[in-house]
């Protein structure tokens, strides 16, 4: 196993293991070994002939998981699990796929520690044979085992693979899912400042693979619902060509593109305020987001260098956030 010198949750420098901070948010204070008893094989497990979508998160198998007396095991038979681990997936179509689980834990980590965005907890581990793995918190068990209200957004729009074919939840627009916020959230005017926050980031961190199934509201302990913590974030521009959206009808319709948009085939920030403007963001909220998005964040590049991916990846991961960020900060008079 490679020798590991930043903390597997956080990516604090300084840890060999799990570091206080990640034990608690993740683990709930317990003191939990990194390293798996078992191993995975993933030529065993190729989920992946079948999917005609290409999508990361989509051929990725999902392993129900629990923490008992210090260690992660799979989660017995008739036992509420309470982590998701994700190894590397094995599809061959997928570019450098073994480090799909660190780009996942690297974009997670960004988005709560630099952007503030709620996420899963999350963390990296090994299994006995080296391989890394991403782990997730489930979010949608409570403290008491009880399993909390949920749907993701193509529930919510009645949407299946019957109604809208076998690519359903790539239809439709972001302004299609504010739509849906503002109808089923009481509170909608702040969980719609979180959602557009969500959608810039996955824009300058190249997340293609935003479906409506990768956003859900979730029932709060008042009986009313709310946009669910963040989950399945990822650089998907390092595995898979993707386009700049996930939803075929991107952002907003083409007829109120900018003329950058126009032009270049790629939004700049004019097109994101638009955006904001048109779901209901107020205009103080577009402004501070937005200058948090075009600004140049140190910590991105120290938790890039901090991640557990390979130095080429590193390097290609950095190059993609100036390349979109470089984007972002074009703009036109609106």
């Amino acid at each position: 196993m490679k020798e590991i010198k930043h903390c597997p949750g956080t990516l604090a420098e300084g840890f060999d293991k799990y570091s206080p901070l990640c034990l608690k948010r993740v683990f709930n204070g317990k003191s939990v070994n990194h390293i798996l008893d078992f191993s995975y094989d993933a030529e065993e497990n190729d989920i992946a002939d079948y999917i005609n979508q290409i999508s990361v998160s989509g051929v990725q198998e999902k392993l129900s998981a629990i923490v008992d007396k210090g260690k992660i095991v799979l989660t017995p038979q008739g036992v509420q699990g309470t982590y998701i681990i994700k190894p590397a997936p094995n599809y061959k179509h997928l570019k450098f796929r073994n480090q799909i689980p660190a780009n996942e834990h690297l974009t997670m980590q960004i988005a709560s520690q630099v952007y503030k965005i709620k996420t899963a907890e999350n963390a990296l581990t090994f299994f006995s044979n080296g391989e890394i793995a991403y782990i997730t918190k489930r979010f949608d068990i409570a403290a008491n085992g009880i399993k909390i209200n949920q749907e993701d957004f193509s529930s919510l729009a009645s949407k299946t693979s019957v109604t809208h074919g076998k690519d359903f939840k790539y239809t439709g627009s972001y302004e299609d899912l504010a739509l849906l916020i503002r109808n089923n959230v009481s509170a909608w005017q702040v969980e719609m400042s979180k959602f557009f926050t969500l959608i810039v980031f996955n824009y300058l961190f190249a997340n293609g693979d935003a479906h409506q199934k990768n956003f859900s509201l979730q029932q709060s302990p008042n009986g009313d619902y709310l946009l669910a913590p963040a989950y399945d974030l990822m650089n998907t521009s390092l595995h898979v060509k993707d386009s700049d959206f996930a939803l075929e009808g991107g952002l907003f319709p083409k007829k109120e593109y900018s003329e950058i948009y126009e032009q270049t085939g790629h939004p700049c920030s004019s097109d994101f305020i638009y955006f904001g403007r048109r779901i209901g963001v107020p205009e103080k909220k577009i402004k501070k987001i937005m200058e948090m998005f075009t600004t140049s964040q140190p910590l991105v590049m120290e938790l890039i260098g901090n991640s557990f991916l390979d130095d080429k990846l590193k390097r290609m991961y950095l190059r993609s956030y100036e390349e979109r960020l470089s984007r972002l900060r074009r703009c036109v008079d609106i």
